[in-house]
């Protein structure tokens, strides 16, 4: 089938019918007919977590996936600490939100603006608000006492201590406590979060709805060094209870674990050596090391859950867990760490559970693809509370709630400014990115998952990566709507005796088919426009428009419409 990506194309509907009404982006009336209560709101965060080492935290799945909503396709808009988190407070892509790295003058704390953020949104309206743990890179660096805008209740850890399992520093709304100067098993960082959090809930379970980030450090590495630590590599620090817990298990090496071939890389890549036996060696300690500590990370969730469940909260509380970025473990000759684009590094866990909600399935999967921009966006759906800020993501409760519901989007995927830099493009299929140095990459994921052969010097692909291309560079400035692309819809009526034509118009660019559905039941399928339906029905009926565009993007449209009598 010949793709198109010309002007927009008219998608009209001839409907006997009386009234059209819109439905939204956000939950609609489903979500408030099913949850009349605003749900108490908790964040669990790791850091650096890759989306395989779940494997390693069967009390997330079981209690929060299984009882709720795992999205398979979730990713991170610029992979690296300061500027995801920036992006799960604000909704906003980097270029938006002005955090562009992990310090100054790019980057870091003072580059975010604290009064124009989720947790400022979200006092307004009524909550009160609660930060545990790792907040912005360079926190406390100036002011360790200084509390943030908008957090009701204050324990944020202070820099450089930060990264510190053990003789860490929490600003305690104003006053600052050192935990354990000299190591002791009792105030290991992980279990003191979990335990914090346990009281907090219980001293506001009877208060009005509360909004909690917990956000850990594992599996992030840190302070202090072991003796079985591998040199020039960073690793965590799992707690005394499950060290060596994975001693025996071997380091999984996907296809893309030291790639042999780099010679369609970007010189970023090129320039690295294979990995030499010392060198897995010690990719190998250090990723033992990281999954024992998120051993303590999948307790004091359960810990956590247990106590919402204990105050009577659990089920109307909407939890979700995720992680600020991925990480590296010799795929693609990368030793550790993330920033890069490749799938280790940017696809990240995100699970959700809101069991008052009943329009909310439970114990399902969902393929659209979403992305760290959406966390507030969701959340915010859930609280009904509006953005301070222009919003590039969205509600992902309709996506949660329909397993049919298409987003139909691209995905931005860029990194900081300077040597390395580049802007990606991700779609359900597609990869290509642009380096500062002149270097491109274009990956076709479903025949190469593992990104190994780049195409973008294949003739085969040009039409694409020119189209690619052309999407991206509209991406690095986009804002609010324009980073989602989506078709828009308008409707116009005429009236023919007691009955009148409805017309819906969908315009957009790159729409290939669509294909029709009425109460559920496919009507009709178009390959070319007009795309046109004749629906007959007699009372109050649900129209939904799946729309192919390029890149292989879905979207489906939802218009409610009374027939007339």
């Amino acid at each position: 089938m010949k793709r198109r990506f010309g002007p927009a194309v008219a998608v009209a509907l001839a409907l006997c019918a009386g009234i059209a009404v819109a439905t939204s982006e956000r939950g609609g009336s489903a979500r408030a007919a099913a949850a009349p209560q605003r749900p108490n709101v908790l964040v669990l965060e790791t850091d650096d977590q890759t989306l395989d080492e779940m494997a390693v935290l069967p009390n997330v799945r079981r209690l929060i996936g299984d009882q709720g909503v795992t999205f398979d396709n979730n990713f991170d808009s610029f992979s690296l600490c300061c500027p995801s988190r920036a992006s799960f407070l604000t909704g906003q892509y980097s270029h938006n939100n002005g955090v562009r790295g992990n310090a100054p003058p790019q980057g870091g704390y003072q580059a975010l603006d604290k009064s124009n953020t989720l947790a400022v949104w979200l006092q307004r309206g009524g909550y009160y608000t609660i930060h545990l743990g790792k907040f912005l890179n360079g926190y406390g660096r100036q002011n360790p006492t200084e509390i943030p805008a908008g957090w009701s209740e204050w324990h944020g850890a202070v820099d450089p201590t930060t990264y510190r399992y053990y003789n860490y520093t929490l600003n305690e709304g104003g006053t600052l406590h050192t935990y354990c100067a000299t190591p002791q098993p009792s105030c290991y960082q992980t279990d003191v979060y979990r335990d914090k959090a346990d009281e907090i809930i219980r001293r506001r379970a009877p208060e009005g709805p509360f909004f909690m980030w917990v956000a850990f450090l594992g599996d992030h590495s840190g302070a202090p060094r072991e003796a079985d630590d591998p040199p020039r590599l960073g690793t965590p620090v799992p707690a005394p209870r499950h060290h060596d817990a994975f001693r025996t298990t071997p380091l999984p090496k996907p296809p893309s674990f030291n790639e042999a071939d780099v010679s369609d890389k970007p010189q970023i890549i090129r320039r690295r050596a294979l990995l030499n036996a010392g060198r897995i060696a010690a990719i190998q300690e250090n990723w033992q090391q990281r999954r024992e500590t998120l051993l303590s990370v999948d307790e004091a969730v359960a810990s956590i859950v247990d106590t919402l469940r204990q105050t009577g909260e659990l089920d109307n509380t909407l939890i979700l867990f995720t992680s600020d970025n991925g990480f590296f473990h010799g795929e693609h000759r990368i030793a550790n760490g993330k920033v890069l684009w490749y799938e280790p590094s940017i696809h990240l866990p995100l699970l959700m559970r809101w069991t008052a909600n009943r329009a909310l399935p439970r114990g399902v999967h969902r393929s659209q693809l979403t992305m760290n921009v959406d966390d507030a966006e969701t959340i915010l759906d859930a609280a009904r509370v509006q953005p301070g800020r222009r919003e590039d993501g969205v509600s992902l409760l309709p996506f949660w709630r329909d397993r049919g519901k298409e987003i139909g989007r691209d995905l931005l995927i860029d990194n900081s400014p300077g040597a390395g830099h580049f802007d990606g493009i991700r779609t359900l299929r597609y990869k290509y990115a642009e380096y500062a140095n002149g270097d491109r990459e274009l990956y076709d994921l479903r025949a190469d998952p593992y990104e190994l052969q780049s195409q973008h010097g294949n003739p085969a692909f040009a039409a694409l990566k020119a189209a690619l291309a052309a999407r991206l560079h509209a991406l690095v400035t986009c804002s609010g709507a324009t980073c989602r692309a989506r078709p828009t819809v308008g409707f116009s009526a005429a009236r023919r005796g007691r009955c009148g034509v409805v017309t819906a118009t969908v315009a957009g660019r790159g729409l290939q088919t669509v294909t029709f559905i009425l109460n559920g039941r496919r009507v009709l399928s178009d390959y070319r426009a007009p795309f046109r339906a004749k629906l007959h029905f007699r009372r109050r009926s649900v129209v939904r428009a799946r729309i192919s565009l390029s890149f292989d993007r879905l979207i489906t449209l939802d218009r409610t419409v009374r027939a007339c009598r």
